[in-house]
């Protein structure tokens, strides 16, 4: 595994949102801060077809499901975007972070390079983009934020759900190594995380990166041509599961093994987040024809053994949510999340 220099090595290009060639984030349109707004419901917005909404929540592009609870997280990728909290049974949202509720307690430990907290000045700068929450043995679990600010960096937090609604703590942070953008992060077994990095400038122009304590950042053999958007990690740490954006496949990638072993298949969408559910199936969202006319958002199972793959939803664009990235299922629907949109889509499961 090739190690990554330390800050001020590597100049990279600024990375996509959701994976998608868009403008950079200091482009996008000021918003006013947000404090703790009241709560917003499905009421606000009208169902297309199959398809229900909860809305008023900024670019809730990942998701990720709080074990045993009635809860959501969402993250916040635009201006004025949040740390937000949903609630499944009432459909409604309100800020985890930044929030005047949050606590903050560095695991200097797990954490040694971090340089402390997140500037409570970034307002707007402050975005949330991919999620990833490994279950605790109770209720108190990790959640890992890939965060655009300024800084760009990995933000672990402790959720707390054992009250009558989840709790974060900020526990620590892995700051990215000089002019890398980063997208998705996934916890690794035995410690750790990996993350994609979307573009980079020089000999590697994109990779999943793993973060250790003792060792730091480090590019994963094999991933150098992958041009990764979303990621996921087999349950024993022997695989990581890596969304190839650019060219509409899903990709198998070993760790740890010499020679890298690769399994790729071609999804006929660009795939963006992938969640793995518990019955071992992985989902994927994603769009064809991107930014186009014809636009549509997917989601698709797939098997990560026989890398067979079902479709299981298509459906043109929608006002207000032009592209889903990231499904994950919750009760008996299938939520969906976007970059391009203030709701969360959900309709039933297949």
């Amino acid at each position: 595994m090739r190690h990554w220099p330390g800050v001020g090595l590597l100049v990279l290009l600024a990375a996509a949102c959701g994976g998608a060639p868009a403008p950079p984030a200091e482009d996008s349109p000021a918003l006013p801060a947000a404090e703790s707004p009241a709560a917003t419901s499905e009421g606000d917005c009208e169902p297309v077809g199959e398809l229900r909404f909860i809305c008023g929540i900024i670019s809730p592009e990942d998701l990720a499901v709080v074990p045993d609870s009635d809860w959501v997280i969402a993250s916040g990728n635009q201006a004025g975007g949040r740390i937000q909290l949903v609630s499944v049974s009432e459909r409604t949202t309100r800020v985890l972070f930044p929030s005047p509720d949050a606590g903050e307690r560095l695991d200097a430990s797990a954490y040694p390079t971090c340089p402390g907290p997140i500037d409570p000045q970034e307002g707007d700068e402050f975005r949330a983009h991919g999620l990833y929450l490994d279950p605790g043995s109770g209720a108190v679990h990790t959640l890992y934020v890939v965060h655009h600010g300024f800084r760009e960096s990995v933000e672990v937090f402790e959720a707390d759900a054992g009250g009558p609604s989840p709790a974060l703590t900020w526990v620590g942070c892995a700051v990215a190594p000089e002019g890398t953008t980063l997208n998705a992060v996934a916890a690794l077994p035995g410690g750790g995380f990996a993350a994609t990095a979307t573009r980079m400038e020089g000999e590697t122009t994109s990779g999943v990166l793993e973060w250790h304590a003792e060792s730091g950042w480090a590019l994963v053999p094999g991933s150098e041509d992958i041009r990764p958007n979303g990621i996921e990690v087999s349950a024993d740490g022997e695989w990581l599961y890596v969304a190839g954006w650019q060219d509409e496949r899903f990709n198998r990638l070993s760790r740890g093994r010499t020679p890298v072993e690769m399994d790729a298949v071609q999804i006929g969408f660009r795939p963006d987040n992938l969640r793995m559910a518990p019955d071992g199936r992985m989902y994927a969202a994603g769009h064809t024809d991107f930014q186009t006319p014809s636009e549509a958002f997917n989601v698709a199972w797939i098997d990560p053994e026989t890398l067979e793959f079902e479709r299981i939803f298509h459906h043109p664009v929608i006002e207000g949510f032009a592209a889903s990235t990231t499904a994950i299922p919750v009760g008996g629907d299938i939520w969906l999340g976007t970059n391009r949109g203030e709701m969360i889509g959900y309709f039933p499961a297949p």
